[in-house]
């Protein structure tokens, strides 16, 4: 059937699937179940079919190419021996579905007119549920049935959905839609059984790793090694990384005091090295490896450069220009601006302030910086 022949006609495709663009996903499920579906060994012998034999199925998202869109689809429809319409209240409203449905109809093959309802209600005669496209009642094509994905026939709603497909199937390829079904069915189970073992293997796989490798939990708690200055702001949010294989587990820690816990850790990893990460505002990044316990204490650095890092501008708004050459006096330090009026020193991380209050040889408008600062913040003469 690779050479899909029609009362004589030879056909490209086996099937056009047409669809609203709000069912596309419908439309590539569709296309997948049927060219993947294979028919039994025995009737495939007996007719001369492949495996396989539901293919090609021609869906506009993969196949259409740009330019010429009305001639490429009429091109197609002519060239597919089945035209499949995604049954929906949107496809029911759609006029491209209907020119495709009359443009088929015109090619003499309304036999070959198959519906998949995945919404809607057939014949409810209310444009908000109707899925079947007004066009069938139009052309007085007779009742079509379709294969229904909400017929409710066994309590599960996939299987409901699987008998859909080899409903479908069944209409495509003309055989007796029993004689699929239980064979299918037949396979479901087969798989479904196979599912449940391999579940159950993983289950116990997993359940014999944790009973050997029972995880425990590891403290982390942070050291502040560098000089601690009361009068910067407080370590807070620093967040910690611990990295395992191929896995990471972050904490956060609000204070210096409080520890990070990470639960869960497989027991090979303890007194083993494994790669931590420290990253927190005003205090240097941290990445290193460590010894893994229970307990756990990390040291870590304060940035000098946030605090301790003074620049500024001097600069006279009279004259709307830097003050360039003049002594002030931060922190205690004595600095002169250079050429372009710009100040610039470095505080000890023991001495640093949020705030610096700047003393010049003339009065200043404003003479407090804050921290941090930079080339755009500015000191002014009064």
């Amino acid at each position: 059937m690779n050479n899909e022949q029609f009362n004589g006609q030879e056909f490209k495709y086996f099937a056009f699937i047409s669809y609203n663009r709000k069912d596309t996903e419908w439309g590539k499920r569709i296309q997948r179940k049927l060219e993947n579906y294979r028919m039994p060994a025995t009737m495939c012998t007996e007719r001369g079919w492949a495996r396989k034999p539901i293919k090609p199925i021609f869906f506009a998202p993969t196949d259409i190419q740009p330019g010429g869109l009305d001639d490429e689809l009429k091109e197609r429809l002519r060239a597919s021996r089945n035209l499949i319409v995604i049954g929906s209240p949107n496809s029911a409203k759609s006029d491209w579905v209907g020119k495709e449905i009359e443009y088929f109809h015109s090619l003499g093959r309304a036999d070959n007119i198959h519906y998949f309802i995945v919404d809607g209600v057939p014949h409810s005669d209310d444009p908000d549920t109707e899925c079947f496209h007004p066009v069938i009642e139009k052309l007085g094509m007779p009742e079509i049935l379709g294969a229904n994905i909400h017929e409710k026939i066994y309590r599960m709603p996939w299987l409901n959905k699987e008998r859909a497909y080899v409903q479908l199937v069944s209409k495509l390829l003309g055989v007796e839609f029993d004689t699929i079904w239980q064979r299918h069915k037949r396979q479901l189970i087969r798989r479904i059984i196979a599912w449940t073992l391999a579940a159950i293997a993983v289950l116990a796989a997993l359940a014999w790793v944790w009973v050997s490798n029972q995880p425990f939990d590891a403290r982390m708690n942070l050291n502040e090694a560098s000089v601690h200055n009361d009068q910067l702001p407080p370590l807070s949010n620093a967040v910690v990384t611990v990295t395992l294989d191929n896995e990471s587990k972050s904490d956060t820690i609000e204070a210096i005091g409080q520890n990070g816990v990470f639960n869960n850790i497989p027991h090979r990893f303890l007194d083993k090295e494994v790669k931590v990460s420290f990253a927190c505002a005003d205090f240097l990044p941290l990445d290193t490896t460590l010894l893994l316990s229970r307990d756990v204490t990390l040291n870590i650095h304060r940035d000098p450069t946030v605090y301790g890092n003074v620049h500024f501008g001097l600069w006279n708004p009279v004259t709307e220009s830097f003050i360039p050459n003049t002594t002030v006096e931060v922190a205690g330090q004595s600095v002169r601006s250079d050429q372009d009026g710009q100040v610039k020193l470095v505080v000890p991380l023991a001495e640093q302030k949020k705030q610096y209050q700047v003393k010049a040889p003339f009065p200043l408008y404003n003479d407090i910086i804050t921290m941090p600062c930079g080339e755009n913040d500015v000191v002014e003469k009064l």
